[in-house]
């Protein structure tokens, strides 16, 4: 049977690899989608969507009982069926009907099954029922298949079949107690949804807590996950694990203690979904992170793109999402030999993902940052100057919560006047961020941002703050 030949072929229809055809498609080029599991990937079913959905409920409850007037209305707990019935209508039960339906009406074509590289421009595609299919790309394949949780390789604990994010997202009941083997963005936000239901929550940290961040996000993040009744143990591991028929997992730690849990949640890192993608038959390894430029173009070709987790530039949605418009734009400009704009911050780089990446952790305070901590500008050499904040002290705090608690960091580049890096961590900072990372990717000047008055009272009056500290700084040097 012949092939099926279109200009570019994504591998993985995940927010990435959908943004990638459709860019393609806008310039003129025809693509389809190659998805093994469901349209719309892991952020949709597994990860972003279902994960916020399980926290916000917890947080809503909490921020209104944090005011006086709205606590006395409150008279009963969390209802966690619910909360459970929200996260199930967010995901659409894990159906992706609606996600089909878009990409037929963005004029993209889907091919389902397991998809694999069967030489240059190559992609063969296996269906559940063993259908195969080949299909040839004229310009473009695109590898979009994202990353999934690694275990590590502790004695026992395969065997007692442990969580990943995957299980903990869909889980359809709240166990009676969880041990979280990590520190970073899965493990915080699974330990305060799981401890808002109610839930025994034990937090194994060997290196503490969101220790990418400046370091009083982990301490006020491990704060308030004890106050929600956690167990937040830095500093210890798992030394072993087993477990007998449906009785609880015992964990040998390595401070020489004993914990029982009856779900054990592996969150300590990622690893590329590139194992069996057939790289060898390109010349590349089989299961490494695939290294691009910043046009996305997979290193050593001038056919083979990858975009979002799988290359470990920044291991986030939106992150990939940015990439992905880079890279389906550039592929189209590359096919109709147009202009490429691949100086930084071109329309054909992703030039952000070095230095200027938003995230937000949705813990109970949130975590949001943009940019280089004051650790990281250090380490590269820029003379900085650190400007922290108590987002407690800003009018609109008080307005937000009777017990408003908060933290605020501004690292300025002294030898260019611009930011490079901001946290904030509070309730709902989130909201806060996006103006953050346009003062970093727009590099205005701090003189020109005494000039964007923030309203009152509100919490962004932390702007005026950070300047006003930063010029009394200044005044004292």
């Amino acid at each position: 049977m012949s092939a099926r030949e279109y200009d570019v072929i994504v591998v993985g229809a995940g927010p990435v690899g959908e943004n990638v055809a459709d860019r393609a498609v806008q310039g003129g080029l025809s693509a389809v989608l190659v998805e093994a599991e469901l349209v719309g990937g892991e952020c949709s079913y597994w990860a972003c969507m279902p994960s916020k959905a399980l926290l916000r409920s917890g947080a809503a409850l909490r921020a209104a009982q944090a005011v006086d007037g709205a606590k006395q209305a409150i008279t009963g707990t969390l209802d966690v069926a619910a909360v459970l019935a929200r996260r199930d209508r967010m995901v659409h039960d894990w159906n992706d009907d609606s996600q089909v339906t878009w990409v037929d009406k963005a004029g993209i074509d889907l091919v389902r099954g397991h998809g694999a590289l069967a030489g240059e421009k190559r992609v063969r595609v296996t269906a559940d029922d063993g259908a195969v299919t080949d299909l040839v790309a004229r310009h473009a394949v695109v590898v979009c298949t994202g990353s999934a949780a690694l275990l590590p390789d502790i004695p026992g604990l395969r065997a007692i079949q442990p969580w990943t994010s995957r299980e903990a997202t869909a889980a359809q009941t709240a166990p009676e107690s969880l041990a979280i083997l990590g520190g970073g963005v899965v493990a915080t936000e699974m330990a305060t949804a799981y401890a808002s239901f109610g839930t025994r929550v034990t937090v194994l940290a060997r290196s503490g807590l969101l220790t990418n961040e400046e370091p009083f996000a982990g301490e006020l993040v491990a704060a308030s996950l004890r106050d929600l009744g956690a167990d937040v143990r830095t500093g210890v591991t798992i030394s072993s694990a087993r477990r007998d028929g449906e009785s609880p997992a015992r964990l040998e730690l390595s401070d020489g203690t004993t914990l029982e849990a009856e779900e054990v949640l592996v969150a300590t890192g990622r690893v590329p979904r590139t194992g069996d993608l057939g790289l060898e038959t390109v010349g590349l390894e089989p299961g490494s992170w695939l290294d691009v430029d910043d046009t996305l173009l997979v290193r050593g070709t001038d056919w083979l793109y990858a975009a979002g987790d799988v290359n470990h530039r920044a291991l986030l949605t939106h992150q990939g999402k940015y990439q992905a418009r880079a890279a389906g734009d550039v592929i189209a400009a590359r096919a109709n030999g147009a202009p490429v704009q691949d100086a930084p911050w071109g329309a054909h780089v992703a030039t952000a993902d070095h230095a200027a990446v938003p995230q937000v952790t949705f813990t109970d305070p949130e975590v949001a940052s943009v940019g280089l901590t004051a650790a990281r500008a250090e380490k590269a050499g820029i003379r900085t100057r650190v400007i922290d904040y108590d987002l407690s002290w800003v009018a609109g705090a008080s307005e937000w919560s009777d017990d408003y608690r908060g933290q605020a960091r501004a690292v300025v580049d002294e030898d260019r006047g611009v930011l490079v890096g901001v946290t904030f961590v509070g309730p709902s900072v989130a909201e806060l961020l996006h103006s953050a990372t346009i003062a970093i990717v727009g590099e205005v000047p701090l003189h020109r941002l005494w000039h964007a008055v923030p309203s009152y009272p509100t919490v962004s009056e932390v702007w005026l703050r950070f300047l006003e500290t930063y010029g009394r700084d200044s005044a004292s040097h």
